[in-house]
């Protein structure tokens, strides 16, 4: 009932019953004063702490004024699409430098290995309708207060954590607590807030295996999908975390073995004999529709999914490993490009797929939620590692990498999505709830 009454409050179904002025006046603030800050501890708080931190983008070293800014009011971005929109100069970033962010993956530390441009770095995500603040590493970290936070997917997940750590290094930096030496399954802790962050490797988020007995066609690997079972390696271990971002997608490209029931049932690009060939949309649907059957069949998971959807590369002049590169050097605008081809195919089927999911989750009591992030990822060929990941005499697979992101980059912009979506959280919850209500008495 206390709960109701709060949601009541704050999304104006309250309504009071004639009385005198003064007294209705005396019981609201005694609400405000008594039941809010019980309840919405980070809303009460932000009314009275003012933002503090230094204003200097590129000096992030930890300290006690940045863990005063601004903790999370109640948005009213509620009911605006803040996926849709344009990039827009900003001065102000980046908001750390390979020089202050130890957590920069070599391949995507641009400005180490020479890129000699700046402005990729210095722009940001303008919703058509309504405001998205650029993140706020205080308020993130406060929202996240005892809470834990997974990354399932391929290397562009590990891109976007890292770029996670990067700019919330302007509060506090995390201590390894990893319980393995493997790279690819790092937890991170924040001691100051007790939030852990981790991520897993899943790069088809189903059972696979790179093949021993090729190569594959393109010389870069054949794997073997399995598409109807569980990658453990991640599905075991997510019970505990109350936030996963799951994304995949690129890894979908290279050549791949389908198999089902223990079977082989088809492939892509694969060139075996008597195999036939059912393109990359194939397995990605399939490996999808797995991995959210894997999260809704967990009994003691309570946590709520984010599903990031895939971010295109910018391949230009050829493809990855026939000469393509990016060199374009300023984002374009929303009528300069559009989501086509298997870049919209692959984006519809991770639409589908999570809707289905969301539909069956729900009736588990689970939550999913979108972060769309491919439209504004669609509108930044520039903002990729191309040849400055790497010194130019290296010996690499993706020698012009137009897949990954440089960091400063715009990648950094997923993370002021994310952090809405969390202020957004609360209130869409209450919203989902008095649906739900209304819809049981009209059934009724």
């Amino acid at each position: 009932m206390k709960h109701q009454a709060i949601d009541e409050l704050l999304f104006g179904k309250i309504r009071p019953q004639k009385a005198p002025k003064k007294f209705v006046l005396l019981v609201c603030a005694l609400l405000l004063l008594t039941i809010i800050p019980l309840y919405y501890p980070s809303i009460c708080r932000s009314l009275f702490v003012s933002k503090t931190i230094d204003s200097n983008p590129l000096v992030p070293s930890p300290s006690s004024s940045a863990q005063e800014e601004d903790l999370p009011s109640i948005t009213s971005n509620l009911k605006c699409d803040i996926f849709t929109g344009e990039w827009v100069p900003n001065p102000e970033a980046p908001y750390y430098t390979n020089k202050t962010c130890w957590a920069i993956h070599e391949h995507q530390n641009c400005m180490k290995y020479g890129r000699p441009d700046t402005e990729f770095m210095k722009w940001k995500w303008k919703p058509d309708d309504c405001e998205l603040p650029v993140f706020n590493p205080a308020q993130f970290l406060e929202l996240l207060r005892g809470k834990s936070m997974a990354f399932v997917g391929d290397s562009v997940g590990r891109n976007q954590m890292q770029s996670m750590i990067c700019l919330l290094s302007r509060v506090e930096y995390p201590i390894d607590v990893s319980t393995t030496e493997d790279q690819r399954f790092i937890r991170w802790k924040y001691t100051s807030y007790n939030f852990t962050m981790a991520t897993f490797w899943s790069p088809h988020l189903v059972k696979s295996k790179e093949a021993t007995y090729t190569d594959g066609p393109t010389k870069t690997g054949l794997f073997e999908l399995y598409l109807d079972e569980f990658d453990e390696a991640w599905t075991t271990q997510i019970n505990e975390f109350d936030y996963i971002i799951l994304a995949a997608g690129h890894w979908f490209f290279r050549p791949m073995v389908y198999y089902e029931n223990r079977k082989i049932t088809g492939c892509n690009y694969c060139l075996l004999d008597n195999v036939p060939d059912l393109g990359k949309h194939y397995g990605h649907r399939k490996a999808f529709r797995t991995a959210f059957k894997a999260i809704n069949s967990l009994e003691n998971y309570k946590g709520i999914t984010y599903v990031r959807t895939f971010a295109p590369s910018h391949f230009e002049n050829g493809i990855w490993n026939e000469g393509g590169n990016c060199l374009r050097t300023k984002p374009y605008k929303s009528n300069e490009t559009r989501l086509e081809g298997l870049n919209l195919e692959l984006y519809m089927i991770q639409i589908e797929e999570f809707r289905k999911a969301e539909k069956e989750g729900r009736k588990k009591g689970l939550k999913y939620r979108l972060l769309d992030t491919t439209q504004a990822t669609l509108l930044r060929p520039d903002g990729h590692p191309s040849r400055y990941g790497h010194w130019p005499n290296e010996n690499v697979t993706l020698y012009n990498d137009c897949v990954h992101w440089c960091l400063p980059g715009p990648i950094d912009t997923w993370s002021d999505f994310l952090l809405e979506m969390l202020k957004m959280e609360g209130m869409r919850s209450a919203e989902e709830k008095k649906h739900l209500i209304s819809r049981d008495r009209r059934s009724n």
